[in-house]
């Protein structure tokens, strides 16, 4: 049966996800460090991990597989999650597939070198999240469950 599974730490979407993930009757699993309030909906499930770098991703990557659905915008979880055979979105809808998680994760580390290698640490935190990113997640989540569900 197919699971959603948050990456909760400052996911913008989890009210979205929920939300798609009840519609379909799936159980939804928000994990985190902490911080999360307990939800009434008796298909989610919140998972409070270990302080400590990744223990959230960790737990996730060993839990998720084929079938199953991942939200998150942390590209090496991904990159975890797409071997393992999930369905892989970040926030804003964009999807994370076999296809394309290598140059995700290059881009990722050419971006680190370059931030590392900017003596005066200039540079943008990135564009806010939008309406149009809501709507574009909310689209591509009810078509990667409905994929999961087929297959």
């Amino acid at each position: 049966m197919t699971t959603v599974f948050v990456d909760a730490d400052a996911c913008p979407v989890k009210a979205e996800a929920e939300r798609v993930a009840t519609r379909h009757r799936l159980r939804m699993v928000l994990v985190s460090n902490g911080g999360l309030r307990p939800s009434a909906n008796p298909l989610v499930e919140v998972v409070i991990v270990a302080e400590g770098p990744d223990e959230a991703d960790k737990w996730i990557a060993e839990r998720s597989g084929r079938g199953d659905v991942v939200i998150t915008s942390d590209i090496p979880l991904a990159a975890r999650c797409v071997e393992a055979g999930a369905r892989v979105l970040r926030p804003n809808g964009e999807a994370f597939t076999a296809a394309n998680i290598g140059q995700q994760l290059a881009m990722r580390d050419l971006m680190a070198d370059l931030r590392a290698a900017n003596p005066l640490g200039a540079g943008g935190s990135g564009k806010a999240f939008s309406k149009a990113d809501r709507s574009r997640f909310l689209d591509a989540l009810e078509r990667e469950i409905r994929a999961a569900m087929r297959g």
